[in-house]
């Protein structure tokens, strides 16, 4: 019998891609994950490859969870990740006067998760790995 491949299965999902979107469902509310924190988690890819697999199937998972180093809402979708943000009860940074549109950051100080803790310092479910903090 012939290997099945993803080209064969035009539904399937690359197997990065699922390996990208499991993590993003095991990040805790109230909790966000870099795209280069879930590249490193996975320990393959980089923060575009991570960036990549949202834009295309991310939609079925918490997307709003997985986000930009810089803390910045992903353009576009600003208000409707806020929603989810504030429902979840993610640190946010408010926007200073400068900024236009008034729209606040994620405080990533507070909000990144480490992809083990559960936010109460014990492990959280299911977690085999780590994001490497050098700090």
């Amino acid at each position: 019998m012939d290997r099945v491949t993803d080209e064969a299965l035009p539904d399937a999902l690359p197997e990065y891609a699922e390996r990208v979107l499991a993590v993003a469902e095991t990040i805790p509310p109230g909790r966000v994950m870099t795209y280069g924190d879930v590249a490193e988690w996975l320990g393959e890819g980089g923060p575009r490859q991570v960036g990549r697999v949202m834009a295309l199937y991310g939609g079925a998972v918490p997307w709003w969870r997985v986000v930009r180093a810089d803390g910045v809402l992903l353009p576009g979708h600003e208000l409707r990740a806020l929603a989810h943000y504030r429902d979840e009860g993610t640190p946010l940074r408010e926007a200073g006067r400068a900024a236009g549109g008034h729209v606040p950051r994620i405080a990533m100080t507070r909000a990144r998760w480490d992809g083990v803790t559960d936010g109460t310092g014990g492990a959280a479910d299911g977690a085999t790995g780590g994001v490497r903090r050098d700090t």
